[in-house]
């Protein structure tokens, strides 16, 4: 990983214009919806918490609407609900930024910081978004875990640590290593992949039960 003094800010600006295609469409929605976020949206949480959550990008009425990470959308729901369960927040999730709840001992961010068209950002917008990520790492001195919310944010997670895809594939459940921080595969907490059964609550609260002992234990 590059040294903290060489790296980038931890968050784009409000007008990044790194990725040509997001920033057309963010100025679109903005059209459409002058009262929302319509922008990157910055990590939440404290940047000395033991636990990072990345997700893909903010959905189009979920966090780029509110300017929270997962707040607003289905994901959300399942996500807050089992974060609250375990400890890691602490208030109440009413998918709003405004409606107090308080992460504990946990961060979470996106491996792109923008809405992608239907919810699929390009691998070049993956690439070129990785540098708010890595910074994201950099600046999280007590970082001991971090959960990555499907395939793309596993990967370009790897990719952040400067691990090989190779050494570390994608499943969930599954748990690798990168010196003092543990990487934890989750299918994402999409509406789909819970309609489609391939995620269940079940499955997932398995994720966080682990990270949680682990925790406990170090």
């Amino acid at each position: 990983m590059a040294s903290v003094a060489a790296l980038p800010a931890t968050e784009p600006d409000r007008n990044c214009p790194l990725c040509p295609r997001l920033a057309e469409f963010r100025g679109q929605a903005r059209l459409r919806e002058p009262g929302w976020h319509n922008a990157p949206v910055a990590s939440f949480g404290d940047p000395k918490a033991r636990l990072l959550i990345v997700g893909l990008a903010p959905g189009l009425q979920g966090a780029n609407r509110t300017g929270r990470p997962f707040t607003g959308d289905y994901a959300g729901d399942l996500l807050y609900a089992t974060l609250l369960e375990y400890g890691f927040a602490k208030g109440s999730y009413q998918a709003r930024p405004d409606d107090g709840l308080r992460l504990a001992d946990c961060r979470i961010s996106n491996a792109v910081r923008c809405v992608p068209p239907q919810n699929k950002p390009l691998p070049v917008e993956i690439n070129t978004c990785r540098q708010f990520l890595i910074t994201t790492i950099a600046g999280m001195p007590r970082l001991r875990a971090i959960v990555a919310l499907g395939r793309i944010a596993h990967e370009s997670t790897l990719k952040a640590l400067g691990l090989r895809s190779a050494a570390a594939s994608f499943a969930h459940g599954a748990v690798h290593s990168a010196g003092p921080i543990k990487l934890y595969d989750s299918y994402h907490c999409s509406r789909y992949n819970t309609n489609t059964r391939v995620l269940t609550p079940e499955m997932f609260r398995n994720v966080f039960a682990k990270v949680r002992a682990d925790l406990d234990k170090s």
